[in-house]
């Protein structure tokens, strides 16, 4: 072939800008060349930094694709890629061919041949190098300088768009994987299925089941660590919108002067910080689900824009006088029970009655009998992966005890009580051996305190089992054992009667806490010093024991 002729150029680019939108885009440049130029083997290299990688070949052998050449180790590339046009090596030129013995049709070194390179400049840039090789020496020799800077120029445009739907496609796969990511809830936080067999929890599942394929807005309320969160996840999941987003909103984080802006939005200047605009989290949810987690924490003035976007659908962000129209599905979630706040006025009627479309009540695991077994044997086997040993498994004694225990912090509870049990067991294993090792979790492991009358289902109960529950919850051992010691706790001789165990120590616990209140004007530092406890552990606990402060300083 002398040279290229117009009627082969026009073709060539047609084909060229047919492959691009191709998912085997690069090999099929290369074919659309090899129609108009002759060769035995080509190749096109994009580069990255300091080498270049094969994209595509043909003629050469598999291996080629899984190499980098670094371009000043190979003098031919080094060429190519400071030239601004076609390089055509002498068929006796002494430089060493970065493909030896790589050419598919022939062993060893390439006998006298003839090899081009094309550099592949796009907007003055170098973003790869085309390669052509032929057994019959001088072939190229007859291609004009135009045809081949054409030839060049096309096939760089059509690099660059195709490397372009490359990265589009891979930022597209990405994207649905953090989606993925958004909806599903963590491996190392909530677990991603509901673990259970107990009839509450059938009755649970059924419930999630029905409500699900609905648009309807769903209230979950339950003790704490009962998995409301993963409830939400799992409705979101079998339903309709499970392509979109599920966006988590935790109402109890959120700084009560931008929570107007964190759920619907800013624009710039809209107040002092608002340095650019802002998309709120129903607009980030549009299409698909918001989680508004801890429900009940949200203050009066938030509540009734919350109201606002229930009812219409439309939210107004913070400083834009337009509003704009979502399409989102709401879930809440709460420990508290709304009904009592709604009653107390802390809680708004309509809008409780809004998101109370379909209720949900997650069950206790104190209620889910035969769970305990199941669930844990789901964290052990999570902790044995994270903790490189061999088996993980729990001694007798110790299930047993699991089974008994009344669980006052739920699944979270169990499942953080077994991480840490787990860890000490296996840290009398020595570390070269785990990954061999059955390591048995006993009960001297745990630190599991006995619910009253111990772990052999006794019913007498006395004032140090009374108050050795009692840490189970957030006042902790410290507490307990301190107002124990002094005295404080002013008990009846317990005898046959029933009791019910949680609200005689609620109740006595939230007694304490109102003292220490009252004692320093509503100080909470203070009184939680005079307690012996963290501070944010007793706020938290004044929530669970529904005190408030204006109840409590008189």
């Amino acid at each position: 072939m002398n040279n290229l002729a117009d009627n082969q150029l026009l073709e060539l680019s047609i084909e060229l800008a047919q492959s691009a939108a191709k998912e085997q885009r690069f090999d099929d440049v290369l074919t659309a060349i090899r129609k108009v130029i002759t060769c035995d083997a080509i190749a096109l290299l994009v580069i990255k930094g300091d080498y270049l990688q094969p994209i595509a070949s043909q003629g050469l052998s598999a291996d080629t694709m899984g190499r980098r050449f670094v371009i000043d180790e190979h003098p031919r590339f080094s060429q190519i890629c400071t030239a601004r046009e076609a390089i055509r090596f002498a068929a006796d030129s002494p430089l060493p061919d970065p493909y030896d013995g790589l050419l598919s049709s022939k062993e060893g070194d390439l006998p006298i041949h003839a090899c081009m390179g094309l550099p592949l400049y796009f907007d003055e840039h170098l973003i790869g190098v085309l390669t052509l090789d032929s057994l019959t020496p001088n072939i190229f020799n007859g291609l004009s300088e135009r045809a081949l800077s054409l030839v060049s120029a096309m096939v760089a445009v059509n690099l660059h768009t195709a490397l372009t739907l490359n990265s589009l496609e891979s930022n597209i796969n990405h994207s649905k994987a953090v989606m993925r990511a958004i909806n599903e809830p963590s491996i190392s936080g909530v677990h991603t299925e509901l673990i259970g067999q107990s009839p509450s929890m059938e009755k649970l599942n059924h419930e999630i089941s029905m409500v699900a394929p609905s648009n309807y807005s769903v209230l979950i309320e339950g003790e704490s660590g009962t998995g409301k969160e993963l409830i939400a996840h799992s409705i979101h999941q079998q339903s309709s919108r499970s392509e979109a987003a599920i966006i988590h909103v935790n109402c109890a984080a959120l700084p009560e002067n931008l929570i107007e802006s964190e759920l619907f939005g800013h624009v710039k200047g809209a107040f002092t910080g608002a340095n650019s605009k802002r998309a709120g989290k129903f607009v980030i949810a549009d299409g698909g689900t918001i989680f508004l987690d801890e429900v009940g924490e949200l203050p009066l003035a938030a509540q009734s824009k919350l109201l606002r976007v229930l009812q219409s659908q439309e939210v107004q962000p913070v400083g834009q006088d337009e509003v704009i129209t979502v399409n989102v599905r709401v879930i809440a979630a709460t420990n508290r029970n709304l009904k009592d706040e709604v009653e107390n006025g802390r809680f708004r009627a309509d809008l409780y009655h809004r998101l109370n479309v379909y209720p949900i009540k997650v069950p206790a695991l104190r209620d889910r009998h035969g769970d305990v077994a199941l669930l844990a044997g789901f964290f052990i086997e999570r902790a044995k992966r994270k903790l490189g040993v061999g088996q993980l498994k729990l001694s007798t004694k110790l299930m047993q005890q699991l089974t008994h225990y009344t669980w006052p912090g739920n699944v979270r509870e169990l499942e953080h009580l077994l991480n840490r049990a787990a860890l000490k067991a296996c840290a009398k294993v020595p570390a070269a051996n785990r990954y061999e090792s059955i390591v048995t979790i006993t009960d001297n492991d745990s630190e599991l305190v006995a619910p009253i009358g111990g772990f052999s289902g006794s019913k007498q109960a006395t004032e140090k089992d009374l108050l050795a529950a009692s840490t189970q919850t957030e006042i902790g051992n410290e507490f307990a054992n301190k107002h124990f010691e002094q005295g404080h706790f002013d008990y009846k001789q317990f005898d046959d009667t029933p009791i019910n165990l949680r609200e005689n120590v609620d109740a006595y616990q939230r007694q304490l806490v109102r003292r220490a209140l009252s004692l320093y004007q509503g100080n909470w530092s203070r009184a939680a010093k005079h307690l012996g406890v963290d501070r944010a552990n007793l706020t938290r606990l004044a929530k669970r024991l529904d005190i408030h402060i204006d109840k409590v300083v008189r």
